[in-house]
Formats: structure tokens, sequence, C-alpha cells
């Protein structure tokens, strides 16, 4: 009996060993699912995306901002234009008016407005319709 018995312990030894192979056999089947499965070299592969993602958006935040500075700059630009505009409205016929006064007058007409140099005056005149035409083509 006793060597039955042995032989009945023997067994339930090697039957143990068996299982805990087999158990890291799954183990290890489960692990090679995994990698055929490409769970982690996707994982590290995001990881890697986000992180390049990130150090570019570092990397071109301040052209960002600059961007939007210069978005408000135009804004307040654009203000000022549409300012200018509706100051000067239809001046250039009140500057080609003023041009004919000026040349229709003699120097000593112009002396009492009070005009020291009718060239000069007109070049002014010039100056501003010159600019009111650059603002309105912008």
């Amino acid at each position: 009996m006793t060597s039955l018995e042995t032989n009945y312990e023997l067994a339930k030894i090697q039957n143990k060993e068996e299982e805990r192979k087999n158990q890291r056999m799954e183990e290890r089947i489960r692990v090679l699912e995994k990698h055929l499965t490409l769970e982690k070299p996707l994982g590290d592969m995001k990881n890697i995306m986000w992180a390049n993602i990130i150090y570019s958006i570092n990397d071109i935040w301040p052209s960002i901002q600059v961007i939007f500075e210069l978005t408000e700059l135009i804004k307040v630009a654009m203000e000022a234009i549409q300012k200018t505009k509706e100051e000067l409205g239809d001046k250039p016929e009140e500057e080609n008016q003023l041009i004919d006064f000026l040349n229709s007058r003699n120097r000593h007409q112009l002396d009492e407005l009070e005009i020291e140099d009718r060239t000069s005056t007109i070049i002014e005149i010039k100056k501003v319709l010159t600019k009111r035409n650059l603002m309105l083509n912008l």
C-alpha cells in the first residue's frame, strides 16, 4: 500500500507541476496574443504622437499668439480707417474746389486770406486728397 500511496502522491505532485506549467503557458499565450493584437505598440505610438503634437504646439505657440495680437491690431486699424473715411466723406470735391479757388485769386486776395504761399497750400490740399484716396483703397 505504501508504494501505491507514494505513487499516488507522486502523481499528485506531477499533476500540480503540470497545472503550474499550463498556467505559465496560458499566461505566456496571453502575452503573445497581446503582442499579436498590437495593443502595446499602438499605445506606444499614441504616446509618441501626442508627445510630438505637444512639442510642435509649444514650438509654434508664440506664432499663434502673434497672430491673435495682429488680428486685434487689424480690427483697431479697420475701425480707424472707417472713422477716417467717415470724417473725409466728400472732401475731395471740396479740395478740388479749394484748389480752383486758390488758382483763381491774385496775390493781394491771397494775402487778405493770410495765405503766404499758394503752391505749398495747394500741395497740402493735394496731400490730403492723396491720403484720402489711399485710405479708400485700403
